[in-house]
């Protein structure tokens, strides 16, 4: 499956378009997970903790909407972009959107 944030893949001309595909992915971050990261923030750096969420709810958002392209007969998906929010009474939980236009190349 290819996969690009750009809306044509050079030398692939689209033969179809099979739609728009979304896929969603909310984590929460856990106490410890917070604390570390406020000691990070206090002692100044990265928050590697914060970094890691990230990236696995991106991946996970990422995968399931490559599943749901292919479920529908896409082999590759144009135009994708990711979005993320925190979301839930104190901004605890990381929300990230994967949407994209699903393809036959």
């Amino acid at each position: 499956m290819i996969t690009t944030t750009t809306h044509a893949i050079e030398g692939h001309p689209v033969q179809h378009y099979l739609g728009i595909v979304s896929a969603e992915s909310i984590i929460g971050a856990n106490i410890f997970k917070d604390l570390f990261a406020g000691l990070r923030d206090i002692a100044g750096g990265r928050s590697g903790t914060y970094e890691k969420v990230i990236e696995e709810a991106r991946t996970i958002a990422l995968n399931e909407l490559i599943q749901k392209a292919q479920s529908i007969g896409a082999n590759a998906i144009i135009g994708i972009d990711v979005d993320f929010e925190t979301i839930g009474a104190s901004g605890s939980m990381l929300m990230v959107m994967a949407t994209g236009t699903a393809v036959r190349i």
